[in-house]
């Protein structure tokens, strides 16, 4: 075959190539130029939701989220994107790679103020605060750890890189007097891979941070009976308020959500849902009413949307509202 030929075949494939690649999503500027360039879904009107590990809160509450989108906004379909949660959605939003993305409240704090994970202030607003994640920390009874402080030389989950509850968990090790690094056996697994891991015996401990309840943790709880159990939090939440401020707080985890012997304390933390500053003002507030009109259908979806109030849900500082979600809130 001459050079010429075969010159000829490679252009004519790179074209199809090109194309494959577009029709799949490949094509980062065809992809933005549907999305429309602020981040916001435009000429497609399809909505991307960045929400967290597939056995999580956010993932099962953003699916019914996206499901009544597609039902019940005209125009528009959405699509619930499985994530590392809270660090990582708010870089998707940022960069437009997705239009709506929930988050620890910790998490969007440390965005608008361009510290932590964020080495500048972030373009971000909320739409709502939502429901409040609580921190749980499960360790193997035979491990014997039972305070935080307990973790040390232990092999520890500490969640998903760039999650929310990666910042959470580096926070309470600091908070028991423990360098994340030198101190513990630091493992960042997602909640799925975390919950698998302690059932093998490959973990002493995973921290996590979601809803209650929380599919994995129930599932845990369910499987090792007895051979499990929440590690309280109450030791460490004044050095936690302390650093952090007073976005942690007080909590409870009552003995019937998952079968434990009695309540546990833990460490409360406010979600929100957010977006790009740049969107579309009209499309802010319709998302924002429509999370209250079909409330009851999320509830459906998971109970903790029943905390999702209309007298709560503006109270989204240190993150400002976005002008289309003040103007609904009035």
């Amino acid at each position: 075959m001459t050079v010429r030929r075969v010159t000829v075949l490679l252009a004519a494939g790179s074209l199809m190539l090109g194309g494959l690649l577009a029709g799949c999503g490949g094509d980062r500027s065809a992809e933005q130029a549907a999305r429309g360039g602020d981040g916001s879904a435009a000429a497609g009107k399809r909505l991307s939701i960045a929400t967290g590990n597939t056995t999580g809160v956010y993932y099962v509450l953003g699916g019914g989220l996206a499901d009544q989108i597609g039902k019940h906004l005209p125009g528009h379909q959405a699509t619930a994107e499985a994530t590392g949660a809270s660090v990582e959605n708010v870089q998707r939003v940022v960069r437009g790679d997705s239009d709506i993305a929930f988050t620890l409240a910790d998490t969007a704090a440390d965005a608008v103020a361009g510290k932590g994970a964020f080495t500048a202030p972030q373009p971000i607003r909320a739409l709502a605060r939502l429901y409040d994640n609580s921190t749980q920390v499960v360790a193997a009874t035979a491990s014997g750890v039972t305070s935080i402080a307990g973790l040390k030389g232990k092999r520890v989950s500490t969640g998903s890189p760039n999650s929310g509850t990666e910042v959470i968990a580096l926070r309470l090790l600091k908070a028991a007097g423990l360098d994340p690094e030198a101190d513990v056996d630091r493992q960042a697994l997602g909640l799925p891979e975390s919950v698998q891991a302690l059932k093998d015996g490959d973990l002493d401990a995973l921290v996590w941070s979601g809803g209650l309840p929380t599919p994995g943790i129930t599932d845990l709880f369910t499987s090792l009976k007895g051979k499990v159990a929440f590690v309280p939090l109450d030791g460490v939440l004044p050095a936690m308020r302390a650093e952090h401020g007073e976005v942690y707080a007080e909590g409870t985890i009552a003995k019937d959500v998952y079968g434990t012997p009695a309540d546990v304390s833990t460490i409360s933390v406010p979600n929100l849902l957010v977006v790009n500053e740049t969107m579309d003002p009209a499309l802010a507030g319709s998302l924002t009413k429509l999370l209250f009109d079909r409330r009851a259908d999320l509830e459906k979806v998971h109970p903790a949307a029943r905390d999702i109030t209309r007298d709560n849900a503006p109270r989204t500082g240190p993150v400002p509202l976005h002008d289309g979600a003040k103007r609904y809130y009035g």
